[in-house]
Formats: C-alpha cells, structure tokens, sequence
C-alpha cells in the first residue's frame, strides 16, 4: 500500500505539524487506538551513571515530546539486572511498562541458576537502539602488535598471560573466554570489581590483556595501553584504524556491547509495532545520532523480528561460553 492511501496520513501530518523536530522523518506504523495515553514507565535494570542509563536518558526525553506523555525512567539496580528486567517481566502487558537492557539480559539467562522469570518466554524484543564494540587492549610490555601475535604469545606460554575483566560474568569476562575458546589459549582470569580498577591494574602492568569498552582508547592515546582490535565483525567508525579480531586471523569470533528495548510477553503486536516505529523514527534524529556518537554508540535499526532473532541468537552465544567457564549464581 502507498502511503497516499495510507488512511492514517492524515493523523501523521498533523502530528509532524504539532512537532516540527520530527516533521522529516518517514511515518510511525499503524498505532493501536489512543496508544499512548497517559504516563508510561522505562525501566533501567542498573543504577544511574552507566551505560545503559546513559542510552536510555538519549532517548527517552525524545520519545516523551513525540508521544506528548512523561516517560519516567525507573532505575532498579541489582543482581545485574534480574531485579529490574523481572519487575517489567510481571507488569501489566499494556504498552506502559518496558525495559532498556544490555548484553546482561541474556548471559544472565544462563549465568543465574534461578530467575523469576524464563528470559525467552517472558519479554518482547521491540528494537535495538545502538551497539558498540568491545577492544583488545594489552599492557605496552606484552610483545605483541596483533591479534596473531597475542595468539602466539599465548600459545608459547600457556597460562603465563592475564586478562583482567570488571567482574565475574560481565561481558568483558566472558568475550574473553569466548576468545580463549576460539584461538584455544590459556589466558587466565583475573577479576575486579569494576572497569576502572581493571584498567588500573593493566596500566600498572599487573595483567596483560583487557576487553575493555572505549574509555580505554584515552589510555592508549597517552601511550599507557595498546590497542589490539575491536571484537565486532565490522571496524568502528570512532576508531577505524583497528581492525577486527576476525580480520586479524580468528575467524568466527565477534562480541558487541548492545542496549535494546524489551516489553512484557503478552504486549499487543500493534502496540509493539507502534514502539519499534517510533522508537526508530526517534534514532533518525539527527541530534539523537550525534549524542550516541559522542558517548560511543553507533544507532540500529531493527524490526522486532530482527531483535527477537538477535536476542536469541545472544543468549545461545553466552550460554555456551557461561557453560563452558561453569560460571553460576545461585
């Protein structure tokens, strides 16, 4: 159907003239009737400050001037993210509640031993908003340019080299064991309790090799890290020079650090549809694209199929790298 016989034009036109920042973009997807209506609630499985919070905090506001509601961001911090996605797992399936996750959602779908809630069975993936990669940094003092190289190095002194991650079952964690899997080393964990006294510690060169996010790259441009690759199957724009790990020799490896939208399972499809398409229109925004792009992000575009098949695809991943490092919580 051609949108000049799209019978909702009409109410599209006047909405793009009722909001002149979204005036240019292409039409949202049939919304259900009067959807939404009144207060709706975005909730943040981490406490403010971090990256997910930061993705939602871009958005957000963007979604509450298009949709003429107040979108309340709701940080429920705790057993990495478990308490927050499953308050949205058990809220009414209406459309008002929903969840900004990150690659925690589907490790912790195998690496917790109990949840409240069956992670494929009870959310909708409604869109991706951006990814980013994680990079391969070592210490200065390891003798390697390259990712054949580190390869090497770890395969002549197996268990002799380090990797520092932010904590047990992260995603810097677990890319690496994903990583000794595929090159078939024997790099050894060394966990911290965060990102930055895991960079510490491999500045002071007291570990060798970190998958860190890209705070590092300021570290490498002072001299006091080198960086390696990038662990997605695609160069970053903010950092083309890297090259990928797959590039660099180690085929079948890719890990990327993502945020997407979840709402409960029972969600109407068109009030799905109606947030994927809105949540779309709102990442063409040119000054939503510029903030990502200065905290490191790169915007998606996904149907909810798309992210319903990537979702899945992220829990098989983890779940084979969570079982093979007999990594639980209880």
């Amino acid at each position: 159907m051609s949108l000049s016989h799209d019978p909702y034009r009409r109410q599209l036109m006047k909405a793009a003239a009722l909001a002149p920042a979204f005036a240019w973009l292409p039409g949202a997807a049939q919304p259900a009737a009067g959807y939404p209506s009144r207060q709706l609630r975005c909730v943040v499985g981490f406490p403010p400050g971090g990256a997910v919070d930061a993705n939602a905090r871009v958005i957000i506001p963007k979604l509450s001037e298009l949709w003429k509601q107040t979108v309340v961001i709701d940080n429920k911090g705790g057993a990495g993210s478990t308490i927050g996605a499953g308050f949205v797992a058990s809220a009414p399936a209406d459309g008002y509640t929903f969840l900004i996750a990150s690659p925690a959602h589907a490790i912790n779908a195998t690496l917790y031993k109990k949840l409240p809630f069956d992670t494929e069975k009870a959310f909708a993936p409604v869109a991706q908003l951006t990814s980013s990669p994680l990079i391969v940094y070592i210490h200065p003092s390891v003798q390697a340019r390259s990712i054949s190289e580190l390869i090497a190095l770890a395969k002549a002194q197996p268990g002799k080299l380090n990797y520092a991650s932010s904590g047990s079952g992260t995603s810097t964690h677990l890319a690496a064991g994903l990583f000794n899997q595929i090159a078939e080393t024997d790099i050894v964990h060394v966990p911290f309790s965060g990102g930055g006294p895991a960079y510490t510690a491999l500045m002071a060169g007291d570990v060798h090799v970190h998958f860190g996010g890209l705070e590092g790259l300021q570290h490498v441009r002072s001299g006091r890290l080198r960086a390696l690759a990038v662990t997605t199957n695609k160069r970053f724009s903010l950092a083309p020079e890297l090259p990928t790990i797959a590039e660099s020799g180690l085929k079948g490896y890719e890990v990327q650090t993502w945020y997407g939208v979840y709402a409960p399972a029972a969600t109407p499809a068109a009030i799905v549809e109606k947030l994927n398409a809105d949540i779309n229109r709102v990442l063409q925004l040119r000054e939503v694209r510029e903030q990502y792009a200065k905290m490191g992000f790169e915007v998606e575009n996904t149907t909810p199929a798309q992210f319903a098949a990537f979702t899945r695809s992220e829990i098989e991943k983890w779940r084979g790298i969570v079982t093979l490092a007999k990594l639980q919580v209880d």
